[in-house]
């Protein structure tokens, strides 16, 4: 399993996590063989929005003995009330959730703690302002949560909680379907089918802005959404046309700028063993490049996915990443430093690109290699 520093919060995640859906309805016997499976494959981090009490304490049974091995991303303002989830805002009932929530984890404190699913800009505003995140302050003040996060499906919201600087984590729904939609206070939209009638064609640039901008700050993004809710694992249910595996859809959340970990939901033993198998799977089998330049109804020409098509280079350049470095500095319209001395440290640059064209030659959406190359020797000076 391979690791990732989440933002600025000092914490190591592995690439592959687990969404919580897997341990819901699930006798103990079966969440400790998931809990199991997850230590041998190296997954240390848990996705627990659901406020599902018999999930709570089915998992804390499990974490016995073995609880700092996993990093816990739990979620503030979500309750169980009357038989059912509820996403709430009233700070008795949050405070009043997460105390049971500790209680059934057998912890007395968790890595992330996770405001929960912010969609508007009201929503936030009322976060913000009302209660919540003095509440989420707090318990960081105390050590009950090491960092604060927020949970959010629209870029809009999102970009405006990280500026604020109040969170360190964002959960965001990434996947190449969803990466094309622009911002909106629905989620139901992202994978309403109308909105995928017409080819559609390069990411959304909120979005864009939103990953860029939490590598630039130091936020790191956990994944929910990769698969879409499995439709982009089916031919007749991807609003692509055309169904992508599941190796492709991890490494493409993977490959963002600012993600750190994929909350994979798997359900079965089975399916969390093929997700931890992603470490070990094939390049081609990872490979979303030809698979996305052959989707019928999406197309990114122009844009650099960061596949890594392009190489080798004669000379070197990871061309990916010195265009991964020019992006950040072109949304930012500022050099920062941290981009800068990245920038730096790599074993070639732009500046030595000897323009043969053969990375342009590889790339399947026609991205201008060359003119980036030139750029960003402008920009960085080398």
């Amino acid at each position: 399993m391979e690791y990732r520093k989440l933002g600025r919060t000092g914490l190591l995640v592995s690439e592959i996590g687990m969404g919580c859906e897997g341990f819901v309805g699930k006798p103990y016997s079966e969440v400790e063989k998931m809990v199991d499976a997850m230590e041998a494959g190296g997954v240390n981090c848990i996705d627990l929005y659901t406020p599902n009490p018999e999930f709570r304490s089915n998992l804390g049974h499990a974490l016995r003995g073995r609880r700092e091995k996993f990093i816990l991303q739990a979620h503030l303002c979500t309750i169980w009330k009357d038989g059912q989830y509820k996403r709430t805002r009233d700070l008795a009932e949050v405070r009043e959730g997460f105390d049971d929530q500790l209680h059934r984890l057998e912890t007395d404190h968790v890595e992330i703690g996770m405001i929960h699913y912010v969609d508007s800009m009201a929503d936030w505003e009322a976060v913000r302002d009302k209660g919540v995140l003095d509440y989420a302050r707090e318990l960081k003040a105390q050590g009950v949560i090491r960092c604060i996060g927020l949970s959010s499906h629209n870029p809009e919201v999102a970009l405006e909680a990280v500026h604020s600087g109040a969170i360190e984590v964002l959960m965001f729904s990434v996947n190449p379907c969803y990466d094309l939609q622009p911002a909106g206070e629905d989620v139901e939209q992202l994978w309403n089918e109308k909105n995928y009638a017409q080819p559609l064609v390069n990411m959304d640039p909120q979005r864009q802005e939103l990953y860029e901008t939490c590598q630039r700050l130091g936020v790191g993004i956990t994944v929910m959404k990769a698969f879409g809710g499995g439709d982009l694992l089916s031919a007749e249910l991807s609003p692509a046309g055309k169904a992508l595996n599941l190796y492709q859809c991890l490494h493409y959340a993977l490959s963002r700028p600012g993600v750190a970990s994929v909350m994979s939901g798997a359900r079965t033993l089975e399916e969390l063993n093929t997700s931890i198998g992603y470490e070990s799977a094939p390049a081609e089998e990872r490979d979303y490049a030809a698979a996305f330049a052959a989707l019928p109804k999406i197309s990114w020409v122009g844009h650099c996915m960061y596949c890594g098509h392009c190489a080798p280079c004669p000379v070197g350049i990871d061309v990916a990443s010195v265009t991964k470095f020019l992006n950040l500095v072109q949304a930012q319209g500022e050099t920062p430093e941290t981009v800068r001395e990245h920038y730096a440290v790599l074993p070639h640059h732009g500046g030595e690109c000897l323009s043969c064209g053969a990375c342009e030659k590889r790339c399947p959406f026609g991205v201008p290699v060359i003119e980036n190359m030139c750029r960003a020797a402008e920009v960085f000076g080398k």
